[in-house]
């Protein structure tokens, strides 16, 4: 019960990597709050939906108000919504860049700009961005997603000196999976998915429940001498 006690909340949490993360930190004792625009596509012990748009400010803060007031605190923010809208560049419209630019790092800050002074209230907490190996290395055909990535890590930087700088213990780390196996790549042919696979030290592609195991890791006080880091969960692909 390694979160026994904590109120988490998890953004993209209807399903995917953001799915695995609300069930795995309820599982270890938190109440979660996992919020997407869909309804959930689960049901879990400790886990409670609820239906938000992060690019809204104005909801973000009222969904922030709701949660201090119903819960008491917010201990624990994962920011996981996203989107991708790939193109080359030179092919990318208006609506493809702004849309990812929005739900991918506004959405992020919506949310933070909230709770992370909050934390510093309540005497300390733990953020977890997912950012990605694109935003690490970038990627054809993805400058908007890659540019939303690398973002997110330099936000994380920044936030773990801004939230931490009267001595409260607010963490603020990253994680940037690499392949991993959830509906955006279910439409990915197999020879492609194959070819991914090799490109990695371990020959395969990772799992949900592998990232979940580490924003685990992240979210508890195992990690309680670990903030500003990126940790990259790319089975080996870049070395």
């Amino acid at each position: 019960m390694k979160l026994k006690g904590k109120i988490a909340v998890v953004t993209g949490g209807a399903k995917g990597i953001g799915m695995e993360i609300a069930k795995r930190f309820a599982s270890e004792g938190a109440t979660v709050i996992a919020v997407d625009m869909a309804p959930l596509s689960y049901e879990a012990e400790g886990v409670v939906g609820y239906e938000l748009n992060v690019t809204d400010a104005a909801k973000c803060k009222a969904f922030f108000d709701d949660i201090v007031a119903t819960y008491g605190q917010i201990d624990i923010l994962v920011n996981n919504a996203g989107i991708t809208r790939d193109a080359m560049t030179r092919k990318m419209t208006d609506e493809q860049w702004n849309l990812v630019i929005e739900v991918n790092l506004k959405g992020v800050f919506n949310l933070v700009r909230y709770v992370g002074p909050q934390m510093e209230t309540i005497g300390g907490g733990a953020i977890i961005n997912i950012a990605s190996v694109v935003g690490e290395y970038g990627n054809i055909g993805q400058a908007n997603y890659s540019a939303t990535k690398a973002g997110l890590i330099g936000l994380t930087k920044t936030w773990a000196k801004e939230f931490a700088r009267k001595g409260v213990p607010v963490r603020v780390n990253a994680i940037s999976p690499g392949y991993v196996m959830t509906d955006i790549l279910q439409t990915v042919p197999q020879e492609l998915l194959d070819k991914f696979a090799q490109m990695t030290m371990l020959k395969r592609l990772g799992q949900p429940e592998e990232i979940a195991n580490v924003a685990l890791f992240l979210a508890s006080d195992e990690s309680s001498y670990v903030t500003g880091h990126n940790l990259s969960v790319n089975g080996g692909m870049r070395l």
